[in-house]
Formats: structure tokens, C-alpha cells, sequence
């Protein structure tokens, strides 16, 4: 009993001493609630515009970013960075790379690109590709999505473009302004090589192909453009008249010949529609470009 009695006076001591301390100290107002810093907001990663990347990736994985000088040979660069809208934002996952919904934000990174590099990509070796966070990223609730460019080798031959990819080749400097000067990535003037490729050629120096514009198709099955070159011809033929300067009419088929070009099968999966045309004289070697020459330079050839 005296144990137990004396174990409870103690009890009674310390409890007396505990409520003793617990008086309000000088300065404070006894709410222990509200004297707590708040914590910070949570942010989500998100990627910069204006770097470069040393690999043009698909996907937007935190453990690949990896943004360095543009004025450092790299693959990619960023040029536009934005928010999801709400059709997108809203699903529980991202979408898949070249998948429909996906190109549904083709046609804003296509008009950034354009006004980033200052004229149209299409004309020079260049392709855009919208890159969205990875999956573990948008269950963390990322959003963002961004535009990047990248610039490629050379124009393949038609007959190679099904068993090709994008190879994005290395750059040094950005290429915000490049189309806005004379640049060696846009198309010019041409010679086809035995793989049916176009070779760059000075235009003051012999060829037979020069670019001259592109003609955007309302297919949405590159099978089904393949499946009437004739159409390509014919439109090609337009742009080839508004270029050199003479009549869209029934006999430009006797001023010139045609080529064109259909982009990869990786860019028309992003979205890419632009379908790319190159006069063409067939043995009539050419000296100088022909923009702008109209009938003299491009005159109906009779035999």
C-alpha cells in the first residue's frame, strides 16, 4: 500500500509540475496552431524554352533531361514551352507518342516553329516534335507541353522514305532567326545521286532540281498519297508556277517537270502534311535559280 501511495504522490508531483510549466510564456498567445511557417506550394518539374538538348527524345523524362548551351553541339532545341489545355490536362494519362490526339498540338508548335526560326520549316532540313511529360510525371501532375526542333540530313529518295526514320544530326548555335538569313539548312537548289537523293548544289553551279515550296495535302492516310502521285504532280505544278512567276494553266505541264518529297513516316505521324515540290528539267541543266524568271526562264518547251 505504501508503495502503491507513494508512486501516486509522485504521480500527483509530477502532474502538479507538468501543468506548471504549461503557463503562457511572455510574448506568445498560447495558440500553438497558427505559429507554424506554412509550408511551401508543391511545385511540378517543368522544362525551359530556349536550351538545347544533346538527344531529341520523345518523351519528357526528368532522369533524361539534360539541357545544355545551344552554342554546344546538341540535337534538339526547346522553343516553346506551354500549359495543357483542359481536353488534354484532364486525361489520366498522357497521350501516346504519334498518336491522334497527340497531333492535335502539332499545329501550335508548327506555328511557334515558324515564327522561332522565321520562315517555314518545311523549306529547309528542319522537322518540329511536341514532346509531353513521361507517364510517372503526369500521375505527379505535370502538364506542361513543349516544342522542340531538330534538324535532319539529307532529303531522302522517295523509294527509301518507308524504311526510314528522323536522324536528327548534330547543331552548334540556335536556331532562333535561321530562316530569316541565307542558311545552309534550307533547300535550294539540287542534283539527284544514284539513291535517289537530292544533293545540295549552289544554284550558280549545274543542276536539275530546285525547291520551290510546299503544298499541304488534306489526307490524313499517307498510304492513300501514295496512292495518287498524280495528284502530288498536279499540285506541285501550282506552286511551281506561283514560284517561277508564270501561268497556272493547262500548258505548265510543257514549262516543267515535277518532284516531290512527302515527309517520314515519324513527321506525318506528328502531324506533318507538307508535302514538299522541286521543279524538275529533266536533261535541261540549270545555272541559276529560276524564282521569280517567269516565262523567259520557264519557257513552253516544244520538243
Amino acid at each position: 500500500m505504501r508503495r502503491r501511495w507513494w508512486g501516486g504522490a509522485v504521480s500527483g508531483v509530477l502532474a502538479v509540475v507538468l501543468l506548471a510549466g504549461c503557463g503562457v510564456p511572455a510574448g506568445t498567445d498560447g495558440d500553438l496552431t497558427d505559429d507554424w511557417k506554412a509550408l511551401p506550394t508543391a511545385r511540378q518539374f517543368a522544362p525551359q524554352a530556349g536550351v538545347c538538348h544533346p538527344s531529341a527524345d520523345k518523351v519528357g523524362y526528368l532522369s533524361a533531361y539534360n539541357p545544355t548551351d545551344c552554342a554546344r553541339t546538341h540535337k534538339a532545341e526547346t522553343l516553346y514551352v506551354g500549359e495543357l489545355p483542359a481536353e488534354y490536362a484532364n486525361r489520366p494519362s498522357p497521350p501516346a507518342v504519334d498518336s491522334v490526339a497527340l497531333r492535335g498540338l502539332f499545329p501550335e508548335c508548327d506555328t511557334r516553329a515558324q515564327q522561332f526560326v522565321g520562315a517555314d520549316w518545311r523549306g529547309a532540313r528542319l522537322t518540329v516534335q511536341v514532346v509531353l511529360p513521361s507517364p510517372g510525371g503526369w500521375a505527379g501532375g505535370s502538364r506542361w507541353y513543349r516544342c522542340d526542333i531538330f534538324a535532319l540530313g539529307a532529303i531522302d529518295g522517295v523509294s527509301a522514305r518507308k524504311h526510314r526514320e528522323d536522324h536528327p544530326v548534330d547543331h552548334t548555335g540556335s536556331l532562333r532567326g535561321a530562316l530569316s538569313q541565307p542558311s545552309p539548312l534550307a533547300h535550294g537548289c539540287f542534283d539527284e545521286n544514284e539513291w535517289s537523293a537530292l544533293v545540295p548544289k549552289p544554284c550558280g553551279q549545274a543542276h536539275h532540281f530546285e525547291y520551290v515550296g510546299i503544298w499541304t495535302t488534306p489526307l490524313n492516310d499517307l498510304a492513300e498519297v501514295d496512292r495518287d502521285p498524280g495528284r502530288n504532280h498536279r499540285s506541285c505544278r501550282s506552286v511551281i508556277a506561283r514560284y517561277v512567276g508564270v501561268p497556272d494553266d493547262g500548258m505548265i505541264r510543257y514549262r516543267t517537270g515535277t518532284a516531290y518529297r512527302t515527309p517520314s513516316e515519324e513527321a506525318w505521324a506528328r502531324g506533318d502534311r507538307g508535302i514538299r515540290c522541286f521543279l524538275y528539267l529533266g536533261s535541261r541543266v540549270l545555272n541559276r535559280s529560276l524564282k521569280g524568271g517567269g516565262v523567259t526562264a520557264l519557257p513552253i518547251q516544244t520538243a
